[in-house]
């Protein structure tokens, strides 16, 4: 089963995350399938998705962790405007 969580990179007390897709029962920080945004929790809207390959896994059968359903959630795209 995949699962789409975070994986911790950067610096001792310095956190910076992936938002990847791997398998559920792998480790944290080990392999993955493919990174699909980051997060910086030291700043404040510094979280980038691929909201496409973010839809593409989960209609794969891929589960968000609940924290990155909530980084989904308040990062949504936003639609252009029609001109």
């Amino acid at each position: 089963m995949l699962a789409i969580r975070l994986t911790r990179m950067g610096a001792k007390k310095r956190p910076f995350y992936r938002v990847v897709v791997a398998e559920k029962r792998g480790k944290r920080d080990g392999s993955f399938i493919e990174i699909v945004g980051y997060h910086n929790p030291l700043k404040d809207n510094d979280t980038k998705l691929n909201h496409e390959r973010v839809q593409y896994w989960i209609k794969c059968g891929a589960q968000p962790s609940d924290t990155v359903a909530s980084l989904i959630r308040k990062h949504k795209p936003v639609p252009e405007a029609v001109v």
